[in-house]
């Protein structure tokens, strides 16, 4: 019986002792946001409370077309939209100055502390969903600058939904326990070996801008080391390609000014985007100053190569192939050319595209079974797009033109099965 007591009560001490461990995780860094008085008055010196000069409600509205604030809370920042993950949905909030339900209340540094440490105004643990991950690189500066602009939008009166997430994760111990596991705060360190122009890029590619949190992959809870190293992006299964493999998307062999086309127009001599990455270039980058986008591209060309070997080469059929040569010249040659060579300035090759013959075909079965187009942009205002085929060709047919294609012309990735295609559609 006591020995039954005396492992109760370790047990009990060693749970005790953990959740104290994970609660000091949670807080580590934080310190005491300032008494109302101060938090209440501008961060703009010399301004009347609550104000900000011109100049800075400009560079807070730059900062959060830079951090793609509008993708997730709209184009009136009054939030509501449904964020699906593996984990059930998160809704994003309102950033509009409404007093009751936006964050008409918030001081700058109850705002410094959502992006820097990930708490909210009434010290709840927020969702990564909403990427601190990567903000908790943005300096104070640039933080109150974005503060600044949104309490300058029109309010709107819209309460925050209540997130629909699965068991456990709908808690704030589960929350805590995550954080403690994948998360601490960071200030971006510039690399003293590199140039002042790629160490802001790096703080715009690292921090602002948070390409790692999808370039990156991510365990079975969310977890990340945000490498660059590529993953599947979950729920909406595109994958975001490597940053320093040149077989996927590194760019360090490309002219820095086809790198900053890509992300300026959506299209280069190289490739174009599409997927995810088309939003991300149509909300964002498009509108980042060429300077910016010179220091992101040559940071990206700074980042260490790294080697992926492509997988196995899984031959297709002979039957299969005899199918996908088919579907190639019914639906796709008279854009893309017989030999895969595309139409300047109008159509992308597929020959050579390493898009084509990525690892991961997950990619070009989106492609086919959706279609896609570049985003619309100033320096490519009438992007040519492709027609979706999810109701012409079945999981067979798009199997066996997406196997030709990986197959083709050079490249000599794996085949792909009518199965890895329903599992898309």
């Amino acid at each position: 019986m006591k020995l039954a007591v005396r492992l109760l009560l370790c047990v009990v001490a060693a749970t005790l002792m953990l959740a104290g461990l994970v609660a000091w995780l949670n807080v580590r860094g934080e310190a005491p946001l300032p008494p109302a008085s101060v938090a209440a008055s501008s961060s703009v010196p010399g301004s009347p409370p609550g104000a900000a000069d011109a100049a800075t409600l400009a560079r807070g509205a730059y900062l959060a077309k830079a951090g793609n604030c509008a993708a997730c809370h709209g184009a009136s920042y009054a939030g509501g939209r449904g964020i699906a993950t593996p984990f059930g949905s998160v809704f994003s909030s309102n950033l509009t100055p409404d007093a009751a339900t936006g964050i008409g209340n918030w001081s700058s540094a109850e705002f410094w502390r959502a992006m820097h440490h990930g708490r909210s105004k009434d010290g709840r643990l927020l969702y990564p969903a909403f990427p601190y991950t990567s903000y908790t690189l943005v300096t104070r500066e640039d933080s109150d600058a974005i503060h600044a602009f949104l309490r300058s939008l029109p309010p709107v009166q819209q309460a925050n939904r209540r997130h629909e997430l699965r068991f456990p994760y709908q808690y704030q111990a589960s929350l805590a326990v995550w954080r403690a596991l994948y998360f601490r705060p960071a200030s971006f360190e510039p690399d003293e070996k590199q140039s002042a122009e790629v160490n802001r890029g790096g703080y715009l590619v690292r921090g602002l801008g948070h390409c790692m949190a999808c370039h990156s992959g991510r365990n079975a809870l969310g977890g990340s080391n945000e490498d660059g190293s590529g993953g599947l992006i979950a729920v909406q299964n595109w994958y975001a390609p490597s940053l320093s493999a040149a077989r996927e998307a590194g760019v360090a062999a490309w002219p820095t000014t086809d790198v900053v086309s890509l992300l300026k127009t959506g299209r280069a001599p190289h490739g174009t985007v599409t997927g995810p990455m088309a939003e991300v270039v149509f909300r964002s980058t498009q509108h980042l100053a060429v300077e910016d986008l010179q220091a992101m591209a040559k940071y990206l060309q700074s980042l260490p190569p790294s080697t992926s070997r492509p997988v196995g080469n899984k031959l297709t059929d002979p039957a299969v192939r005899t199918l996908g040569a088919k579907v190639y010249e019914q639906h796709c040659a008279s854009c893309h050319g017989k030999q895969g060579e595309g139409a300047h300035g109008l159509y992308p090759p597929l020959a050579g595209n390493r898009a084509v013959s990525l690892d991961s075909p997950v990619n070009l079965i989106q492609m086919v079974l959706q279609g896609g187009f570049a985003p619309s942009t100033a320096g490519n205002p009438r992007p040519f797009g492709m027609p979706p085929f999810r109701q012409t060709l079945s999981d067979s047919e798009v199997a066996a033109v997406v196997s030709h294609l990986r197959q083709s012309w050079g490249h000599k990735a794996s085949a792909v099965s009518a199965l890895e295609v329903l599992r898309v559609r």
